[in-house]
């Protein structure tokens, strides 16, 4: 873990990353990073030790560059690192929807980028990144690339024809859940449950599902069906759910996330 990694544009995520990294091994020395605002720059030295510096300062010495900047403000940001970024810097971007080629074509000719979509828990180290090679990008970069971020969580390969959906499964994921616990906790409160205990059981419910489907290996329709007995209660929601077109809404939901990340994409190839 000689190698310099700087983490630039760091918000939650580029914050989560960095605690991650320190806490899997690396040495505040390695790290660099850079911040929009001079206090948040401070905050993470004195947080982590970790030397905060410009952009430009970031692509002379790092060898590995993270990306954490909205898509929005990606242009920018390649315009200042364009000219400081040698072709052996390993380039990982964490905007959603921007394609690789977008950033090969602002930087070196053969440039290394690899494409990253992580998600929220990676602020409980709970994250999923899915990684996606860019043109110039081998075994070894997609490797570092595991090495930064399965400090946060869990780690998957995808071909980047692949990275939008995954944007809109797993990158929004977290969002749909939180939504759906919101609406049990509104249930509850209707029922006659306090808030706090309604939120308490519904959490529990949801640790404790999500450890079954990752431990249990069963098929989550055969872990629903488990719950689901013959005239009993949870039959009766299933049918409102189903009724109100529940499954219909989500696969909408997620095919319109999925749109919106291809549309991110084409705004930043134009």
């Amino acid at each position: 873990m000689t190698q310099k990694v700087a983490v630039l544009g760091a918000g939650k995520i580029g914050e989560a990353l960095l605690s991650g990294m320190i806490r899997g091994g690396w040495h505040p020395s390695h790290l660099l990073v850079t911040a929009r605002r001079e206090e948040r720059a401070e905050e993470l030295h004195v947080r982590y030790g970790v030397e905060c510096v410009t952009n430009a300062d970031a692509a002379k010495n790092a060898d590995t560059l993270i990306l954490t900047v909205k898509p929005q403000d990606m242009s920018t940001l390649l315009d200042q690192l364009a000219p400081h970024v040698p072709a052996d810097r390993l380039v990982v971007s964490g905007a959603a929807g921007t394609p690789t080629t977008y950033i090969e074509e602002r930087l070196t000719s053969g440039t290394p980028v690899v494409r990253v979509m992580t998600n929220t828990p990676a602020l409980v180290d709970q994250g999923m990144s899915v990684i996606s090679a860019g043109t110039h990008a081998d075994e070894s970069h997609l490797a570092r690339t595991e090495e930064i971020f399965g400090g946060v969580g869990k780690t998957l390969r995808v071909p980047e024809s692949q990275q939008d959906a995954a944007t809109a499964l797993s990158g929004s994921g977290p969002a749909y859940f939180f939504y759906l616990v919101e609406a049990m906790t509104d249930a509850g409160i209707l029922l006659g449950l306090p808030r706090d205990k309604a939120h308490d059981l519904i959490v529990q419910a949801a640790i404790g599902a999500s450890q079954m489907l990752r431990d249990s290996g069963e098929h989550p329709v055969t872990l629903r069906e488990n719950v689901t007995s013959p005239a009993g209660t949870t039959i009766n929601a299933i049918r409102e759910l189903e009724n109100h077109g529940v499954r219909a809404a989500f696969l909408a939901a997620i095919e319109a996330a999925r749109d919106r990340s291809r549309e991110l994409g084409s705004a930043d190839a134009k």
